[in-house]
């Protein structure tokens, strides 16, 4: 019989609460922009809430929660993707630099439709934080449109974010999903087995690649 592998946990309680109550919410104020103004607006201050303590947890949060464990330079982020390309992607632990250039575009672009929601409810309803806004058609119109797209970008960064999921996870074969979900990893190889850039650069986060 195959032994189980050894698991090691990755994801703490708070970053998986995030991730999930965060799809829920974005997918309620996505689903619900048209006909459920009440509705629409709350999710948009729940996913509000959840940016402010992820922001907060990247500082002040255990392992791989940290913005220092999952930022990287872009030549590291384009280095990773043309191994990726190549078949060559090395394993991380924690998000790799694409990943990780994923999460910070995420939350960037969540913020960025948060704050265009609250001013758009601001100027359209004279409700909410920003109900002080002076009202005008074209500002109204001006916020609507911007609110708008930044929807549709953020949309189209999860599809992406999704597809590199099921890329890595077939890529390295192991279940990202399950493990967004329990918090815990494949250990596929020993703390001590680390592997280097081609700069000879040693990164405790990256593992070596087994096929």
């Amino acid at each position: 019989m195959r032994a189980a592998k050894e698991t090691v946990k990755v994801w703490d309680l708070v970053v998986r609460y995030f991730h999930w109550l965060l799809v829920v919410c974005f997918a309620s104020a996505y689903l619900t922009r048209e006909d459920y103004l009440s509705w629409h607006v709350f999710a948009g201050y729940v996913v509000g809430i959840l940016l402010t303590l992820r922001i907060i947890w990247g500082f002040v949060g255990d392992g791989h929660a940290r913005f220092t464990d999952f930022i990287y330079t872009p030549r590291r982020v384009a280095s990773y993707l043309w191994l990726t390309l190549r078949g060559r992607a090395p394993r991380y632990l924690g998000h790799n630099p694409a990943g990780g250039a994923m999460i910070l575009l995420l939350l960037l672009s969540l913020i960025l439709t948060v704050l265009s929601g609250l001013l758009l409810y601001g100027i359209g309803d004279g409700a909410g934080p920003l109900a002080w806004v002076s009202v005008s058609p074209w500002l109204d119109e001006a916020a609507e449109g911007v609110h708008e797209f930044l929807v549709d970008f953020t949309l189209l960064l999860v599809l992406i974010h999704v597809a590199g999921v099921v890329f890595e996870s077939v890529s390295h074969r192991e279940n990202l999903v399950r493990a967004m979900w329990t918090g815990r990893k494949p250990q596929a190889v020993e703390a001590s087995e680390v592997t280097r850039s081609s700069a000879g650069e040693i990164y405790p986060n990256m593992q070596v690649r087994r096929n």
